[in-house]
């Protein structure tokens, strides 16, 4: 999931504000997400309003249709720009029409039977999107399912980011190469082309030799590195230094002296 979100920050970062690899540095934060880098003359002075601005186009906040011309079921040229949340709502329209079934309609807020006519006019309904036509034309597909896609389309093409990291100007970022203090992991930098091929527990593991003596208070199984451990239950165990790290950093051991 982070991932996704990452490849889908990037993709507005360089489409929609134009910035290109060169302004764009991508880390694994050591923890739970990744830390996209911007820098250049066109972001140095940025304030926190701005900023907040920036966010709340990547995350969709205070998206309106109508001011994108969508505002309702029989709005033509859907995706017809290049860039911009046009075009990420019509992706998005195009990823739930060919693909979704009933349920998946229903999971989105449409009844059964309005999901069932977007299934049962799949094609028709992809032939009007793809001829920028209003898909208004295809009978019995009304105002509601239309809202109900453009607000699926609007999340599912978001971005999500931390808020408070971005618009603060004060705060710190940790540097890369230093250990996150909840998992032992390094900040590690990560060609923006490799990122689906980034694994955390193997790439960003500090520490590759000894062994350390610990009390497993209680841990699942998990994999780091190329070894699996655990489950633990109440025991002391003889563990490489990165395993033991990381459930000592996670509160599920104590070292064992």
């Amino acid at each position: 999931m982070a991932v996704r979100k990452t490849i889908r920050l990037l993709d507005i970062l360089t489409k929609d504000f134009g910035f290109s690899d060169k302004d764009l540095s991508l880390y694994f934060s050591g923890h739970r997400g990744y830390h996209v880098h911007v820098e250049g003359e066109a972001v140095e002075c940025l304030d926190s309003m701005a900023r907040k601005e920036v966010v709340d186009y990547v995350t969709g906040v205070g998206f309106d249709a109508e001011l994108h011309g969508l505002g309702d079921v029989n709005a033509e040229n859907i995706g017809s720009k290049d860039a911009g949340w046009s075009r990420r709502i019509f992706n998005g329209m195009l990823n739930a029409i060919s693909s979704f079934q009933t349920r998946d309609f229903q999971e989105i807020g449409l009844k059964r039977n309005a999901a069932d006519l977007i299934v049962n006019n799949r094609d028709l309904l992809l032939k009007n999107l793809n001829a920028s036509k209003p898909l208004g034309l295809v009978k019995g597909f009304g105002p509601e399912s239309y809202g109900k896609l453009v607000e699926y389309s609007r999340k599912s093409q978001s971005a999500r980011v931390d808020t408070v990291v971005t618009t603060d100007i004060h705060r710190l970022i940790r540097f890369p190469g230093t250990l996150h203090g909840k998992t032992g992991l390094k900040k590690v930098e990560i060609p923006i082309e490799s990122v689906q091929d980034f694994d955390p527990f193997k790439d960003a593991i500090a520490f590759h030799e000894g062994t350390v003596n610990v009390e497993v208070s209680e841990a699942p199984r998990f994999i780091l590195g190329q070894e699996e451990f655990g489950p633990f239950l109440n025991e002391r165990v003889e563990l490489p230094t990165s395993a033991a790290l990381l459930l000592m950093c996670k509160k599920r051991a104590e070292l064992s002296l």
